[in-house]
């Protein structure tokens, strides 16, 4: 599972989006929902590794990303 120790690392979702992880906040609140129905829930945030759009999203979505080629185990 994703954690804020993951922070600063690849990870990619389940539509195979891969960026860096920037935060994991446990208790975001979306502050476009009205105030009397915001709940409190755990969320990730990540970005393209090159820079662009920060997206956000549950971190159980979330996957450590390997580098292509990358050979499992070393």
């Amino acid at each position: 599972m994703i954690t804020r120790k993951d922070i600063g690392e690849r990870v990619q979702d389940g539509a195979g989006r891969v960026g860096i992880l920037r935060d994991v906040i446990p208790d975001w609140e979306d502050p476009a929902e009205w105030p009397s129905e915001r709940r409190k829930r755990r969320m990730a945030f990540a970005a393209p590794e090159g820079g662009g759009r920060e997206w956000l999203l549950p971190p159980t979505s979330l996957t450590r990303a390997r580098l292509p080629g990358a050979v499992r185990g070393r």
